[in-house]
C-alpha cells in the first residue's frame, strides 16, 4: 500500500511568519534550502522525509536554484517528484522559489543575466518541478556585462506572464540593489527580497550596507549559509566526522577552514549557546533573526531530526546586550 502523506494539523503552531519587506507575502522564520543533500547522489527517501518534517514544523518555503544538485537540475527534479507524490494538495500553502544566474548549460546562453537565459531557465525549472509557476524567481548573481535594465525587464516580464508571482535578487550588493529597485519601480514590478549569505562569521551584508538599506527600501532579506557551511555547529569540535560536509563534499567547505583560531572561536560560541539552553547551531540561527532586519533564515539539512531541532529557534531569538557583545568579541 502506498505511503500517503497527510500533513500535521498543528503545522502552523510551531512557526513564526514574517512579512517580506513591504510586500503582502510572509516567509516562515525558518525556510528549507535545497542547495545540498537533494542531488543525484543523495537518498530520495531521506529527501522526502526532510520535506515532510519541514512542512509539519510550519516551514512553508522550499528554496531552490536551477543548478542545485549535483547534477545540475537534480534538486528541482527531486522536488518535482516529491511534490507529485506528497505536496500537490498543499501547493497553495507552499512558497516555492528558484533562481538562475550561474552556469547551467553549455554555450553562451546558459549563464549570467541575459533575458534569453533567464526566461529559458525558468521554463526548464517549471518542467523539472512539474508546476505552472513559482512563487519567487530570483536573479542569482550580479552580471557586470549584461545591462541591468535587461535583467530586470526579464524578471518583470516573467512576473507579468504568471510564471512567477514575485521577483527577487540574490547576492546583490548595495549599489546593484539600489539600481535594481529603481529600475523595477519604473516597471511597476517591485523586487521584494534579496537573498544573501549571512552568519556570525560572515558579516558582509553589514559591511556593504545592504542589510540596513534593504530595510529602509522596503525589501526583505533572507539569509543563506547561516551556519557557515557547518562551522557554526558542534560537529567539528572533536574532529571531522565521516558523514560531515568536509568529508563528503569539500567543494564549499575545506578542512583548511578549521584553523586552531577558528576552532577556539567555535568552542567559545558553543559555551554561550549552552548557557542560553541552545545548541550552537540553534544560537547561530537565532542570531540571524535577532533584529527583525532578516525575515527568514535558510537552513540546509541532511536528516529530518536536524530540521525539527532547528525550528525551535523561533522560541528564542532574543539576546541580551551582554550576549551580543560576547559574540562580537569572539567572532571579530
Amino acid at each position: 500500500m502506498a505511503d500517503i502523506y497527510v500533513a500535521s494539523d498543528r503545522r502552523y503552531e510551531r512557526m513564526v511568519y514574517n512579512r517580506v519587506g513591504n510586500s503582502g507575502l510572509k516567509f516562515p522564520a525558518v525556510s528549507l534550502g535545497f542547495w545540498h543533500n537533494f542531488g543525484t547522489k543523495d537518498n530520495y527517501d531521506n529527501m522526502k522525509a526532510m520535506c515532510r518534517t519541514a512542512f509539519d514544523c510550519g516551514i512553508t518555503q522550499f528554496d531552490l536554484a536551477n543548478n542545485y544538485g549535483p547534477v545540475y537540475g537534480a534538486a528541482e527534479a527531486n522536488l518535482g517528484r516529491i511534490l507529485k507524490e506528497d505536496f500537490m494538495p498543499y501547493r497553495d500553502e507552499l512558497v516555492l522559489t528558484t533562481k538562475a544566474g550561474y552556469d547551467m548549460w553549455d554555450g553562451p546562453y546558459g549563464d549570467w543575466g541575459s533575458k534569453k537565459y533567464l526566461v529559458a531557465s525558468l521554463d526548464q525549472s517549471l518542467k523539472r518541478m512539474g508546476v505552472d509557476y513559482v512563487d519567487i524567481f530570483y536573479h542569482h548573481r550580479m552580471d557586470p556585462e549584461t545591462p541591468l535594465e535587461e535583467t530586470m525587464e526579464a524578471l518583470a516580464q516573467i512576473v507579468r506572464s504568471g510564471k512567477a508571482l514575485y521577483a527577487g535578487i540574490s547576492n546583490y550588493n548595495q549599489e546593484y540593489t539600489r539600481r535594481a529597485i529603481a529600475i523595477m519601480k519604473e516597471l511597476h514590478c517591485p523586487l521584494i527580497v534579496n537573498q544573501r549569505s549571512y552568519s556570525i562569521f560572515n558579516r558582509e551584508i553589514e559591511q556593504d550596507g545592504v542589510k540596513t538599506y534593504c530595510k529602509e527600501a522596503g525589501m526583505g532579506i533572507i539569509a543563506f549559509s547561516p551556519l557557515a557551511q557547518g562551522l557554526l555547529t558542534d560537529k567539528y569540535l572533536y574532529g571531522i566526522p565521516a558523514d560531515s560536509r568536509i568529508a563528503r563534499d569539500p567543494r564549499f567547505l575545506k578542512e583548511s577552514a578549521l584553523t586552531p583560531e577558528r576552532l577556539e572561536q567555535i568552542r567559545a560560541l558553543n559555551e554561550i549557546a549552552a548557557q542560553r539552553g541552545q545548541t550552537l547551531a540553534q544560537m547561530a540561527l537565532s542570531w540571524i533573526l535577532k533584529d527583525n532586519e532578516v525575515c527568514s533564515v535558510l537552513i540546509g539539512a541532511s536528516r529530518p531530526e536536524q530540521i525539527a531541532e532547528n525550528v525551535k529557534i523561533v522560541e528564542k531569538c532574543e539576546f541580551s546586550v551582554e550576549e551580543l557583545n560576547k559574540i562580537e568579541e569572539i567572532s571579530n
